[in-house]
């Protein structure tokens, strides 16, 4: 990924050094299991862990002869090892430590990620039950249809932002697979016992029936949920550049001190990041793509798959990671506009109300639904074609006026009556706090994790 979209904790995870930090480590792990079953002698497992370095530079150097990375990566560490080093790589296969070490990278990023989510979860969570009651007007197919809060708005983000995090938690632990059980999964040089116990000390699961390779059904589903989250990212971006409209104005993007929204129109204040954020996100969808068709490999294993993980596994981490902490960002800084949501439920005229005075004429005027429509519908046009206060027309409505007394019409018109239960909704907010109990703590590789300011920060617009 370039580095406009890299954060530096995430691009850390997925650098050739801590690739090969990885590999090292499932390597140490193999042996410690073997010289406790007296495959490998307890001085040469020591010699390991107290000398073995990784040197990218050399490994690209021997690479460059082998064509074969994990074939120069043995060869560089056994050769910081020295004589000891021959017990290094002992009756593993290539897809032993590479799709080992590929589990533990994806489970890092993960990590990160779950982070990320759990952070604008809970901001997305606060600012709903700050704007509980900040009343704006809810649109169907881009129309008027009837009051709604700006905070149920945003609670439906969090909530599906928690959906989203669910599918990353269980996609992210059935990818936390290992395989130590040779050139075609029949443990022919080691057995299963082996590759139990180092695969526990490394917090990974056993592949129950492996070929040369850990399955790519695995990767596929992380990379579509990874999409899919992507994906909720842009619906609420979306919603923020269409509120941002001009002749909408409800809601506007941070702008800061010295930031430009043209180059020639000094009154440009655009919604750049959320476009950005959906742009994004098709990249996203293209990963998980590729994600699909790595699943059809020949036979026990090709490495068709290779080349496109070292792009695809990346990338899509990366990118997420990144969509992640601006949004929260943004939604941190949005301006949020009352008085402008306000406006624009008054320039509706009252039409929003015709739901009430369709159920007031057939529960209280004794109408047949399909004539009660009707009268409706006839007044609603017409107060929208002549710009008139809907109630005004009903009032002069002869239909209309003889079927609902003028106090039943007023009433229709009261908007706290179609806001009745939001609060009820907004309550359920609390379920996503009990839920914070049960997330599972982040599994960190680097120093501190930093604030969502230092990461913001970090990051190139």
């Amino acid at each position: 990924m370039i580095p406009r979209y890299t954060l530096p904790q995430m691009g850390a995870i997925w650098s050739d050094g801590a690739r090969f930090d990885q590999m090292l480590r499932v390597e140490i792990a193999v042996a410690r299991a073997q010289a406790r079953r007296r495959l490998v002698p307890e001085e040469a497992v020591r010699a390991i862990e107290e000398r073995a370095r990784v040197d990218v530079e050399r490994i690209a150097e021997l690479e460059r002869t082998t064509d074969h990375d994990v074939v120069a990566f043995v060869t560089q560490v056994a050769e910081t090892v020295g004589e000891q080093g021959r017990y290094l790589h002992l009756g593993l296969t290539s897809s032993d430590v590479a799709d080992t070490a590929l589990a533990l990278q994806c489970r890092a990023a993960a990590d990160r990620l779950l982070g990320d989510l759990d952070e604008l979860i809970d901001l997305l969570a606060a600012r709903a039950r700050e704007h509980a009651e900040t009343v704006m007007m809810g649109r169907t197919h881009s129309v008027h249809a009837e009051p709604m809060t700006f905070g149920l708005k945003l609670a439906s983000w969090a909530f599906e932002l928690d959906r989203d995090r669910q599918r990353l938690a269980r996609a992210a632990d059935d990818l936390a697979t290992g395989k130590v059980s040779g050139p075609v999964g029949t443990y022919s040089h080691l057995s299963p016992d082996v590759e139990a116990e180092a695969l526990d000390s490394l917090g990974l699961a056993v592949d129950p029936v492996s070929t040369q390779i850990v399955q790519r059904d695995r990767h596929a589903a992380f990379l579509a949920v990874i999409a899919v989250t992507g994906g909720s990212i842009e619906r609420f971006a979306t919603e923020i550049r269409n509120l941002q409209h001009t002749e909408i104005g409800e809601v506007q993007e941070p702008f800061r001190s010295g930031q430009k929204g043209s180059s020639v129109m000094p009154h440009k204040r655009n919604p750049i990041l959320s476009e950005r954020l959906a742009g994004l996100a098709r990249l996203l969808r293209g990963y998980a793509q590729a994600g699909f068709e790595d699943q059809a490999l020949w036979h026990e294993r090709d490495i068709s798959h290779s080349s496109v993980e070292r792009v695809a596994l990346p990338g899509a981490t990366i990118l997420l990671d990144y969509m992640l902490v601006r949004f929260t960002a943004l939604v941190e800084g949005l301006v949020v506009r009352p008085e402008r949501m306000r406006e624009n439920i008054e320039r509706g005229l009252g039409l929003p109300a015709s739901s009430r005075v369709l159920l007031a004429l057939v529960e209280q005027g004794g109408m047949s639904r399909e004539d009660a429509y009707a009268i409706v519908q006839r007044a609603a046009l017409r107060a929208a074609d002549e710009r008139r206060q809907f109630w005004e027309v009903l009032i002069w409505d002869p239909d209309a006026r003889r079927a609902l007394a003028p106090e039943v019409l007023e009433s229709c018109f009261d908007e706290r009556h179609l806001l009745r239960h939001v609060p009820d909704v907004i309550a359920r907010l609390d379920r996503l706090a009990r839920a914070d109990q049960t997330r599972r703590p982040e599994v960190v590789i680097e120093d501190d994790r930093p604030t969502r300011v230092e990461k913001v920060a970090g990051a190139e617009r």
